[in-house]
């Protein structure tokens, strides 16, 4: 005897949803991913539908709730980021060409800066006989940063130090030093920090 399939209503519903599938939500994406932007920076907002071909949907950007780029064929959006209003929350919304469903995606918070100035620290500003002393370059509420490093004297000027990107640097040379930090492409600079005068023990005699 034959065996009998019996299902239920709601396992058959179960059934259905599984088998025929489900488009998955729109996903809305920044890049670079920062966990905050200053302002001067470049963002990108990228919209995926995750169904059909990207040429299949119209795309629409929204910022708080209201328009920000209306309807193209463009799932990509650049934005030069120009002022602190520029923060808020951003989502996509997709059209379907053919038969004008709409999917909408998640929110994306972004939060905006002034422009910042590099910080410079030091452990200490006097280099003793045969030593070093460390420099720390540090931006303020944010991620991603490389960093530039500058030199000059009384006598000199200033000068970038070479093949030195990190945030801790060891100096064995007396001098002016400031710095800079770097992010992005195109690249993003902020301010160059205030100077931190080091100065170097010679033996037997004063600081120079």
């Amino acid at each position: 005897m034959g065996a009998t399939l019996l299902c239920e209503p709601g396992l058959f519903l179960l059934c259905t949803l599984l088998c025929s599938g489900h488009a998955q939500d729109a996903v809305l994406t920044i890049e670079p991913k920062w966990s905050s932007f200053f302002i001067g920076e470049f963002i990108v907002f990228k919209c995926d539908m995750n169904e059909g071909k990207d040429t299949d949907w119209l795309y629409k950007f929204n910022k708080d709730g209201r328009d920000f780029i209306l309807y193209s064929e463009y799932k990509e959006h650049g934005s030069n980021i120009t002022s602190t209003g520029d923060s808020g929350e951003y989502q996509c919304v997709g059209e379907m060409k053919i038969s004008h469903d709409t999917k909408n995606s998640n929110t994306v918070s972004v939060t905006v800066l002034d422009k910042p100035r590099a910080t410079l620290t030091a452990g200490t500003t006097i280099i003793p006989v045969g030593g070093s002393v460390t420099l720390t370059c540090s931006v303020q509420s944010s991620d991603g940063w490389k960093y530039e490093w500058f030199r000059r004297t009384q006598r000199t000027s200033e000068g970038k130090i070479r093949d030195q990107e990190n945030r801790d640097i060891r100096v064995f040379q007396g001098g002016i030093y400031s710095c800079r930090g770097t992010r992005g492409n195109p690249v993003y600079y902020t301010d160059i920090s205030d100077d931190v005068i080091i100065k170097k023990t010679r033996k037997f005699s004063n600081l120079v």
